[in-house]
């Protein structure tokens, strides 16, 4: 928990009191079912927690904002943005039922007001979405084709809406199949412990 609190100082009592909540929640999911490796429940907090607040490092969410998470697996990174966010609005979306379970299940828990858990693909998704946030789903080509038709024409933010992507690793080979504007941010701009080194939020305008 301290690793969260390091980088998001101005955390209320409340939002501390969820993220506190996590580790215990997701030991008792991932026993049942798997959505996390055994490694990274022991990590939780830096790697999936906190890597998911990457995004809040390039975007702040303003309120009444809607956010598809795409592809969210057990709840990344929709769950910790939607504590962070609390007056924005996420629909967290998979095409695997159990995992969906799994997000329900955590944010009733947590009582999250502000998250709508639905198993569907990313095309199946209904509604109309500021940014579309994502984590090791798939290439950034397809799945921007995926979501290219669910952006609100309303642009509220400092970033035009698009697609705000968790990603790994060397990114030139993949993002030379997009034919858009993007840009890459490094979260060890942001963060400072080794995991964060190859890590980035990749950002495609709608």
């Amino acid at each position: 928990m301290e690793i969260i609190e390091k980088y998001f100082p101005q955390l209320t009592p409340k939002q501390k009191e969820q993220f506190g909540q996590l580790q215990a929640l997701y030991a008792h999911w991932n026993a049942q079912i798997n959505v996390v490796s055994r490694q990274d429940v022991e990590n939780l907090y830096e790697r999936h927690v906190l890597h998911s607040l990457g995004v809040a490092k390039v975007v702040q969410f303003r309120e009444f904002s809607n956010i598809l998470d795409v592809g969210t697996g057990g709840g990344f990174p929709g769950i910790p943005l939607a504590i962070l966010f609390p007056e924005a609005q996420f629909h967290l979306v998979d095409s695997i039922g159990k995992k969906i379970k799994v997000v329900s299940e955590v944010a009733q828990a947590l009582g999250l007001e502000n998250v709508r858990a639905q198993h569907c693909r990313a095309e199946q998704a209904d509604g109309e979405y500021d940014f579309v946030v994502t984590r090791a789903v798939t290439r950034i080509t397809p799945l921007y084709e995926w979501v290219r038709g669910k952006f609100s024409k309303n642009h509220y933010h400092t970033l035009r809406n698009g697609v705000l992507a968790l990603k790994g690793g060397d990114l030139t080979e993949e993002m030379s199949e997009l034919k858009r504007k993007y840009k890459i941010y490094d979260l060890a701009d942001f963060f400072e412990e080794e995991f964060f080194e190859t890590k980035q939020v990749v950002y495609v305008s709608a």
